[in-house]
Formats: C-alpha cells, sequence, structure tokens
C-alpha cells in the first residue's frame, strides 16, 4: 500500500495531539492497554472525559501543561493507505521541532480554532510548510462544536486564511471544517454541518493523490555503502547501497558517476526482495554497473545529459536549532547532504527571516536558536545538488557542530554558484 507521511500543526491549545488521538481511536488503532492507561490518566487530571490528546503527548511535561514539546511520531493504517504521522509542537519556542517533524511530509494539517481564526502561529506554520515545500496542506477548522457548527464562522475563517495564503507558495489548499473533540468530520462526514459538502479529513488523507509529487526526471542515486561479500557465491561482486532521491533508473540505462565523471551502464538493479526491471525513489536497493569503477560513499550515480549541479558555493535558507551557540559570519561545522559529509564555513548571513510578518531584516548578520535566514557557505568538497524546490533530498542539508557532533541547523538550497 502507499504510505502517505503527514504533520499537524497550529497554535497552542487548537487540538493537535486530540485531532491525532480521534484519528487512532475512530480507526480503530489504539491497544485496549493504551485506552485503559489514557482513561485512567484521565480520570486522575479530573476531566468529564476521555483525553485523546494523551495518546501522543508522551512526556510528562507535556501532560502537565497540556501542551506539545516534542515530535510524536504514530503510525495507522486503513485499507486503503498506511500512514505515519508527525504531531509537531505549536509554541514558538519548539520551531526547530516542528521543521525537524515536517521535512518529510507530503502534506501538513494546519489546526485553527473556530473561535479564534487565524492567529499569529497559524500564520507561522502555513509559512514554514510552504518553505519546507510540502506538496499538500488541509487547513482544519477545529472546535466548530464551540460556535454551534456555524456555516458563516467557517466561511469567514476561510476568507482570512485565504488572503494570507495568497502570498505563500502552496500548490494544493483544502478546507475542512471539524470538531476533533467529538469526531465530526474527522473519519466519518458530520450530521452537524450537512452545509458541508467536502469529505471528511480521514476520506482526504486517504485519497489525496500524491503520486506526482515525487520528482521522477531527475535521477539520482547518492551511493551510501559499497558492497563487497566475501564469499565464492558472490565472487567479483560488487554493488552500490543506498536509497534513489529522485528520477527512474533501469537495467542497461547509461549513468555517470559524481565526481570523478567516469561512465558506465547499469547491468542489474537488485532489492531486497530480489532483482527488479525500474526502480524509483524512495526505493532502497543495490545497482551493479558493467565496469569496475572507483566509488565510494558520497557520490552519486546520475544520468550524463542530467547531473546536478556540482557546487562549494550554497545559497540557502538555513534554521538554526541551538542556543548553545549563534549562527554568525566565519564559523566553521561540518556538513552532511545526502551520503555526503564535509566542511562547511559561513560566508555571510544575508538576513534574517520574521516568520510572522514574512519582513527580511538585513541588519542582522546572526542567526539565534529557532530563527531562520538566508546563508552562503563555502564547503571544502563539492556537493551535488539542486534547488530544494526541484528536490527535498538533494536540496537539503544538515549542520553539525564538529566538537559537540550535535545536530545544530537544517538547510534549504535555494541557489548555487
Amino acid at each position: 500500500m502507499e504510505l502517505l507521511r503527514f504533520a499537524t500543526a497550529g497554535s497552542v491549545d487548537d487540538g493537535k495531539s486530540t485531532l491525532i488521538g480521534r484519528l487512532l481511536y475512530d480507526t480503530k488503532t489504539i491497544f485496549q492497554d493504551q485506552m485503559e492507561a489514557v482513561e485512567a490518566a484521565s480520570e486522575q487530571m479530573g476531566t468529564e472525559y476521555t483525553n485523546l490528546a494523551l495518546l501522543t503527548d508522551g512526556l510528562r511535561a507535556e501532560r502537565e501543561q497540556g501542551i506539545t514539546i516534542d515530535v510524536a511520531y504514530r503510525y495507522f493504517a486503513t485499507p486503503r493507505r498506511k500512514f505515519i504521522i508527525a504531531d509537531t509542537p505549536g509554541h514558538t519556542q519548539y520551531t526547530r521541532n516542528m521543521v525537524t517533524g515536517a521535512s518529510t511530509a507530503d502534506l501538513a494539517i494546519v489546526l485553527l480554532d473556530a473561535r479564534n481564526g487565524v492567529v499569529e502561529q497559524s500564520k507561522r506554520h502555513s509559512f514554514l510548510a510552504s518553505l519546507l515545500r510540502i506538496p499538500h496542506l488541509v487547513l482544519a477548522v477545529n472546535k466548530m462544536d464551540l460556535v454551534d457548527y456555524s456555516q458563516d464562522q467557517f466561511e469567514n475563517v476561510v476568507g482570512e486564511y485565504r488572503d494570507f495564503a495568497s502570498k505563500l507558495d502552496i500548490g494544493d489548499l483544502t478546507f475542512i471544517p471539524v470538531s476533533a473533540l467529538h469526531g465530526d468530520n474527522v473519519v466519518d462526514r458530520s450530521e452537524n454541518m450537512e452545509w458541508f459538502e467536502g469529505s471528511s479529513l480521514l476520506h482526504h488523507l486517504e485519497t489525496v493523490h500524491i503520486s506526482s509529487d515525487r520528482n521522477l526526471i531527475d535521477a539520482r542515486f547518492p551511493v551510501q555503502y559499497v558492497l563487497r561479500p566475501q564469499s565464492e557465491e558472490y565472487h567479483d561482486f560488487r554493488g552500490y547501497a543506498g536509497t534513489i532521491e529522485g528520477g527512474v533508473l533501469k537495467p542497461g540505462d547509461d549513468v555517470v558517476v559524481l565526481p570523478s565523471g567516469f561512465s558506465s551502464r547499469i547491468a542489474e538493479i537488485r532489492t531486497f526482495d530480489g532483482p527488479v526491471e525500474e526502480a524509483f525513489a524512495p526505493m532502497a536497493v543495490t545497482v551493479l554497473l558493467e565496469d569496475e569503477i572507483d566509488i565510494s560513499r558520497g557520490d552519486m550515480i546520475c544520468r550524463p545529459n542530467n547531473q546536478p549541479d556540482a557546487t562549494q558555493d550554497v545559497d540557502a535558507m538555513v534554521c538554526w536549532m541551538t542556543s548553545e551557540t549563534k549562527l554568525e559570519p566565519r564559523m566553521k561545522l561540518a556538513i552532511k547532504h545526502t551520503t555526503r559529509m564535509a566542511r562547511a564555513m559561513v560566508k555571510d548571513v544575508q538576513y534574517r527571516l520574521d516568520i510572522n510578518t514574512l519582513h527580511r531584516d538585513e541588519t542582522s548578520n546572526v542567526l539565534e536558536l529557532n530563527e531562520i535566514g538566508r546563508v552562503t557557505l563555502r564547503t571544502t568538497q563539492p556537493l551535488f545538488a539542486d534547488e530544494y524546490r526541484r528536490n527535498r533530498a538533494t536540496g537539503s542539508f544538515v549542520l553539525i557542530d564538529e566538537n559537540t557532533n550535535n545536530t545544530v541547523g537544517a538547510g534549504m538550497i535555494v541557489g548555487t554558484d
């Protein structure tokens, strides 16, 4: 079955965790002991109902404060599709966690409180979803039960959000009125909102078209590991293992290896289940070539006439993820791009972006915790990169503090020189 990864986002107390709990509960994907633990915790907290938000708010601090702090991943499936949910924090303080959880999502659900309409954090998370190039966005107008399921209130919120969303690059935008607490329009269509002609949230998640979102034009195969089994059965076997990050590969295709520039032809493509006639993103495969070429981890196999940019100068939007240091010019870091590791120096911080107003602060030349800005980097080795809007895998990277080995930044490439 096809896999859909989606992330939830929104302001504090808009009901993200409750919505996910309702999805899990109404699709009958909760174990009995989990439900009993949630019921007991709800009773201990003194609530008059079973608090489904506790299914995802696993940290003690989250339960005590009633907010999401860390990214919580949950898995469930229906007969139509498999799902991985990333429940991301809504608070400004945890912007880095939201970026982490949403970075691999095919779809984002931004929740709004029907009573409050579009607030500052709703705008922030919508902008981040746009920046991360998430192809599909659902605006779930929650707590419709608290506005008497009013169609006028829903349409007012939709109109307000459309005005803001027109400034963003959002490809597919859907609006759904829901009540996560009572289950209206979450799994089944609501009898309380017969005026709404759209589908329920789950039906939309099951049917949204995501196959065309993947880049099947630009063949990109970063080599992760070279397989040389030492046995008589696999005498002289040399395979290159990794995950296809773009395009389609077939036996017989002409390919070129970067950075060496040597050319060859694909002899065979193998998976865990055996040889295949074609492979595409995001399959994990082993590629065998007709010629013996010196290839190692970090090299990239691609088409001779369709190659990524090989560059040491990168312009990127960077989200800074640590409070221990600031990102500033002349700073030296390690950079991981696909399977390639190199060292990088910050040449310039062009501007810091105010993600609430979308204003560019060109007077600031540093980035602090949770801040996002445009940065120019110089690397010690060439990166084989595409722009992030063209390929999210080959257009992204992480920055690592060499002293602590901690990930301190995440970047999206907007240009190469």
